[in-house]
């Protein structure tokens, strides 16, 4: 794979017409975009479905904040010689690559991101981005925004539907360009606003999740951590199931930076 995005190769087109309004239309908006692929998945052998995460540089050139990663899911009939194609866009590669899960992607596949790019600064971030990429219909995003400057940074506004205290959670991601990495932080509030008096003026940490803590209000660390050479992905789903502990890890600075 090269590191432009290629749309008729990537996707195989050729011979195919869209089967919708809206399949022809996103086509058409591709030819005027500036996508970089950052993960892919074409399923085989009959190669009827791809799956891909891309980078889009265009939306920097928009509304300021905009989400500049965009997820493509194309579907083909080959009898009928067809094909759909769907995107969303997303302030973070987890929450592109569950809109892609929701649509049948093995969540494993797309869960490989290009060695190329910027790192996980810690184990924690692993596992934060895999607990929203396999959380199915779970977080109701509400807002988001995209910082390209000091502080370089996104953030996930999303309502989760499974919590019972502090449902208002806010996936927080930073990045440090000159160390190469990054980091991805959940915190919890109890509505709407306090977390966006948070967002406003940061005057204290991101408030952890309850479901970090035990009866005493201690962090949880009997988590074993993940390990980085394996990735978030190869850990067994079922670890996703409550109680949600975070692996132990030394705490980090904040971090910044996605592509290199």
């Amino acid at each position: 794979m090269n590191d432009g995005f290629d749309f008729a190769f990537d996707f195989d087109l050729d011979g195919l017409a869209p089967a919708d309004a809206a399949s022809e239309e996103a086509v058409e908006r591709f030819w005027s975009g500036d996508l970089t692929a950052l993960s892919q998945h074409h399923t085989t052998p009959n190669g009827s479905h791809s799956f891909v995460v891309t980078h889009d540089q265009s939306a920097t050139w928009g509304i300021p904040g905009a989400p500049q990663v965009m997820a493509i899911a194309v579907a083909r009939d080959l009898t009928q010689f067809t094909y759909t194609l769907e995107t969303s866009h997303h302030a973070t590669v987890p929450f592109a690559q569950n809109w892609l899960v929701e649509r049948g992607c093995p969540p494993e596949k797309i869960a490989k991101i290009r060695d190329d790019l910027v790192k996980p600064a810690d184990d924690l971030t692993l596992w934060v981005e895999r607990q929203i990429r396999e959380s199915g219909t779970l977080y109701k995003v509400l807002d988001n925004h995209t910082s390209d400057s000091a502080p370089c940074e996104t953030w996930t506004l999303t309502r989760d539907s499974r919590a019972d205290q502090a449902p208002i959670r806010v996936f927080h991601e930073e990045w440090d360009h000159d160390a190469g990495t990054y980091t991805m932080r959940e915190g919890a509030f109890a509505d709407v606003g306090a977390a966006r008096a948070w967002l406003d003026d940061r005057s204290g940490p991101l408030p952890e999740p309850p479901e970090y803590s035990d009866h005493n209000g201690a962090v949880v660390r009997a988590r074993i951590a993940l390990a980085r050479s394996a990735g978030a992905s190869a850990a067994p789903k079922a670890d996703l199931v409550t109680p949600r502990t975070p692996p132990a890890v030394p705490v980090h600075r904040p971090v910044q930076g996605r592509l290199p």
